[in-house]
């Protein structure tokens, strides 16, 4: 599956806050703290608030390093998610929602005081699955 957005590049503060979490949660790969945001981000009922990010770190990524195996699985929850949040689909959009979500996930992720470890993170994505059912 055709991905919208070819390469990925974070603001200076969602790097800063990112390093936080790879303290934290000792996971080191900044993809895979990425994905964790990512689908964060995608769990909330509202959509992000539709601000202007900077892409003045040094972290960039391609599309298949973010999502790896799990790429288009990824690409289809965000299909889904502009869908439902009454956005069109197209490539623009795609890639506006997609940054939206990274950035506002990243730093929900980081300013949870209870994520001190990388079980912490299980618990949160165990936590929230039984609330939705």
């Amino acid at each position: 599956m055709e991905s919208p957005i070819e390469r990925i590049k974070l603001s200076q503060t969602a790097k800063d806050q990112l390093l936080k979490l790879r303290r934290s949660s000792k996971i080191d790969q900044w993809n895979i703290l990425c994905r964790w945001a990512f689908c964060r981000s995608l769990a909330e009922a509202t959509p992000p608030s539709p601000v202007p990010i900077p892409q003045d770190s040094n972290v960039e990524m391609t599309w298949r390093v973010f999502g790896g195996e799990i790429s288009d699985i990824l690409l289809l929850a965000l299909k889904q998610r502009c869908h439902n949040d009454g956005y069109p689909t197209d490539k623009e959009t795609l890639a506006t929602q997609f940054r939206l979500h990274l950035h506002r996930g990243i730093g929900y992720l980081a300013g949870d005081p209870n994520i001190k470890k990388i079980e912490d993170l299980i618990e949160l994505a165990i936590k929230d699955g039984k609330d939705i059912s």
